[in-house]
């Protein structure tokens, strides 16, 4: 029996979030929010509320999730981003009720360096793991 393409790239999708670093994970979830405001952003553009509608709920569980793994303790701007989170929730509340576009590029505004920060920072330590040139060890690992 042949997978269809669409069953294809939902099962490759799904292996490749299963097999993913931690870091990984935290650039995929902040590449597909920020995806997800885009899609929203241009449904705003064409009054396509039902596609607007869903890109921002997705979105939001997105935020979720990000809220949810959020180890605030661990580190000392931790409280700082956990009230981000909550603040560009309720700025995709405000959008999607209000169909508010403004509210919309604020929240791509704000989250956009967040992601840039987040894949320079996973580029880095994937460069600190690489081996070193005639040995197994890994950089900056004693």
């Amino acid at each position: 029996m042949t997978m269809t393409l669409n069953a294809q790239r939902s099962r490759y999708n799904n292996d490749a979030i299963l097999s993913a670093s931690p870091v990984r994970l935290l650039t995929m979830l902040y590449d597909r929010l920020l995806l997800d405001l885009d899609r929203a952003e241009s449904a705003h553009s064409r009054h396509d509320w039902p596609v607007l509608s869903s890109n921002l709920l997705h979105a939001q569980a997105i935020v979720a999730e990000l809220r949810s793994s959020l180890k605030v303790e661990l580190w000392e701007g931790g409280d700082n981003l956990l009230a981000l989170y909550n603040y560009c929730n309720g700025l995709l509340i405000t959008a999607n009720v209000r169909r508010d576009t403004v509210s919309i590029r604020e929240a791509i505004d704000l989250l956009e360096p967040l992601r840039q920060a987040w894949h320079e920072a996973a580029g880095q330590l994937s460069v600190q793991r690489r081996p070193e040139p005639g040995g197994s060890r890994e950089l900056g690992v004693a």
